[in-house]
């Protein structure tokens, strides 16, 4: 899997998941997130992997209707099991560039770090 196709799919469960669409999307999420994954938001604050389990686990049909569409996606480097890739996350209300850090594991790539920025200030 290449690292647009990841950014993509994971952003398309996370669309299913906020709309409130049935199926199994959390469990997709849950599993796509390395044990030791980190997120700093675009406030500057860093989360743990938990946190974030639990933040998005709350917000099941919070945003009915979501669109997110990826732009951009780009590799920045890749060594070893390592990949790092850039990308912009468009939605209505706002925008941000994000950078993943994934770990390849097989054939997939696990996020092991997601850095966001906004492009525009949200509505």
């Amino acid at each position: 899997m290449t690292a647009r196709e990841e950014i993509v799919r994971h952003h398309q469960v996370i669309e299913r998941w906020l709309s409130g669409e049935p199926g199994q999307e959390f469990e997709e999420f849950d599993r796509a997130h390395a044990a030791a994954f980190t997120l700093t938001g675009p406030d500057g604050r860093t989360l743990e992997r938990e946190q974030v389990m639990r933040q998005v686990r709350d917000l099941r049909g919070a945003v009915p209707g979501l669109r997110i569409e990826i732009r951009d996606v780009r590799v920045v480097a890749e060594a070893g099991p390592l990949l790092v890739a850039a990308y912009q996350e468009w939605q209505e209300g706002g925008a941000r560039q994000s950078t993943v850090v994934f770990r390849r594991a097989g054939g997939e790539l696990r996020w092991l770090h997601l850095h966001e920025t906004w492009l525009n200030n949200p509505a």
